[in-house]
């Protein structure tokens, strides 16, 4: 793998941002990654010409998931609203005008649950690049395998297993699980789904690995190749 320095992720994503003329980039990888880490500081580096639509405001409610009986399964693919999501970025790249704003949803963390019309992007004319990230960018099943076509360009982020699993123990118990219901639902859970995300690493335009105990901000390094 030949190194990527942060600012050449930056400079790659600036490419896409061509004023105008709506791309999407989305950032794919198991939990605890950092897809939403390094998506942030892409748009921040961006400045105007960028906008983050996470994956993360397709969570179904709670109150539907208690219906489904699908409650100790957030997370998964079916506890999102796939088609939704799709129809979303369908609609992102081509709005009805150019300077048309489209409302996305929100995660709030603390309450667990999405939040309509929480994001506010603004047509191709002022902000050109919608980057994105989640679990299931590049599954390729069901109503999920629509997702990809709807990417200009797709990277799939890595990180050592070990330092993914602290990091979502530490972000479970931050957010007010006790430690052994975080760990118990990180290893029942998350790492389940961590699997079926893998094998979209080879659908990817990009593979960007971070080092453990690395965080995807300047300073930090990165290696990157082309998906072959």
């Amino acid at each position: 793998m030949a190194r990527m320095e942060p600012h050449r992720l930056v400079d790659r994503a600036r490419r896409l941002a061509v004023p105008g003329r709506r791309r999407v980039l989305g950032i794919a990888g198991a939990p605890g990654a950092g897809k939403s880490t390094l998506a942030a500081h892409l748009v921040d580096r961006l400045g105007g010409l960028a906008v983050l639509v996470p994956m993360d405001g397709f969570h179904l409610a709670g109150a539907e998931l208690e219906r489904l009986g699908r409650t100790d399964r957030k997370g998964a693919p079916d506890t999102f609203d796939a088609t939704g999501y799709a129809a979303l970025l369908a609609r992102l790249r081509s709005p009805e005008a150019p300077d048309t704003v489209v409302y996305a949803p929100a995660f709030d963390r603390t309450a667990e649950e999405p939040v309509a019309g929480s994001i506010a992007v603004p047509g191709p004319r002022d902000v050109p690049l919608v980057v994105t990230e989640g679990n299931y960018l590049l599954l390729d099943e069901g109503p999920w395998a629509r997702v990809r076509e709807l990417l200009d360009e797709a990277w799939f982020l890595e990180l050592d297993r070990d330092e993914r699993v602290r990091r979502l123990v530490d972000r479970h118990e931050r957010f007010g699980k006790p430690r052994p219901a975080a760990e118990h639902f990180v290893h029942a859970s998350d790492e389940a789904n961590a699997r079926l995300v893998a094998p979209g690493r080879d659908r990817a335009d990009l593979v960007v690995a971070f080092a453990p105990g690395a965080a995807p901000q300047p300073g930090s390094e990165a290696t990157g190749r082309r998906a072959g």
